[in-house]
């Protein structure tokens, strides 16, 4: 297939794809999303202010070409992967993706090249503050594993909580990191 098929294809699927899902799926929060996802994050897991879970992970790619293989396999995968990156919501909403980064890129390398946080670094997007016990907060958070490095918008489970209080927040947050988990599963299923 010549260069100029290849681009007229992927064009026309592009075009085919986003004009009937972009009214209602592919576009970033806005204010009103933004406070919708407070709202059901609050009534569901009670953590006010979080906007999602996020996650990634290594999708395998069977035909990449040898050329490039080096770049897309790492240490601890046999193969050559392409990495996904998603943030869902508690209704299974998948509102943020990134894919098509090297496998062979660590956790640092994926988080500063996701656009995820460019609101965040460039201080735009929707006014999004909340308030918990009395202090209002004006950046948003996502839960996350132990892979994410620790940030003020990244919240990762406590690894080995000692009392009682630490083990109930724990338990919480591992239940709401589910929400991701479950689309990265059924994703990776299909």
């Amino acid at each position: 297939m010549s260069a100029r098929t290849t681009r007229e294809c992927l064009y026309r699927f592009c075009h085919n794809v986003v004009k009937p899902y972009s009214k209602k799926y592919l576009w970033k929060p806005n204010a009103y999303d933004v406070h919708q996802l407070y709202q059901a994050h609050e009534a569901r897991h009670r953590f006010p202010g979080m906007l999602g879970s996020i996650d990634f992970m290594h999708w395998v790619w069977h035909n990449c070409p040898n050329a490039w293989q080096g770049q897309y396999t790492r240490g601890d995968h046999d193969h050559p992967t392409l990495i996904l990156e998603v943030v869902a919501s508690q209704d299974l909403w998948i509102w943020h993706s990134f894919f098509g980064l090297p496998g062979s890129l660590n956790n640092l390398n994926v988080l500063y090249q996701s656009a995820i946080f460019s609101d965040v670094v460039n201080r735009t997007g929707a006014d999004t503050h909340f308030t918990v016990s009395g202090v209002e907060y004006r950046r948003v958070y996502y839960l996350a594993d132990g892979k994410y490095p620790s940030s003020s918008t990244i919240v990762k489970t406590i690894p080995y909580p000692e009392d009682e209080k630490r083990k109930k927040f724990a338990k919480r947050q591992e239940a709401a990191k589910k929400d991701i988990e479950c689309c990265l599963v059924f994703y990776k299923k299909k």
